[in-house]
């Protein structure tokens, strides 16, 4: 499995697995989105032992797309200023049904956009 197909996973379903760092057993489901061939979460929770700061500590990690699973690095984007409406359309576009509204309402918001990390697909 390639990243274009990692890609097209993520822009076809709504929850990913995700695994920050090594110290963690076991994937958390999050929402993933998009923009111009690059992979954008934000932290939800904004808790201090969540999946974000844990790859604040260690940049190493995994998602899951389906039964594939990419080691990936995160990073704080560069460019993340140029990019955050770009990015909060693709949350608005997808998320787009029943309760999910509401959340993807808030996670627009500026307290969670200065939680959005980039991860890079390692090969």
């Amino acid at each position: 499995m390639n990243k274009e197909t990692a890609l097209n996973y993520i822009q076809n379903n709504t929850i990913i697995g995700i695994k920050a760092g090594h110290q963690r057993p076991g994937f958390l489901e999050i929402w993933m989105v998009v923009v111009q061939n690059r992979i954008f979460a934000r932290s939800w929770g904004l808790a201090e032992r969540s999946w974000y700061n844990a790859f604040l500590e260690d940049s190493a990690g995994k998602i899951q797309c389906g039964e594939t699973i990419y080691p990936i690095k995160a990073i704080i984007p560069e460019d993340i200023n140029k990019l955050t409406d770009e990015i909060n359309q693709a949350y608005l576009t997808k998320y787009n049904s029943g309760h999910n509204i509401q959340y993807s309402q808030g996670i627009i918001q500026e307290k969670h956009v200065t939680k959005t990390m980039e991860f890079i697909i390692l090969k």
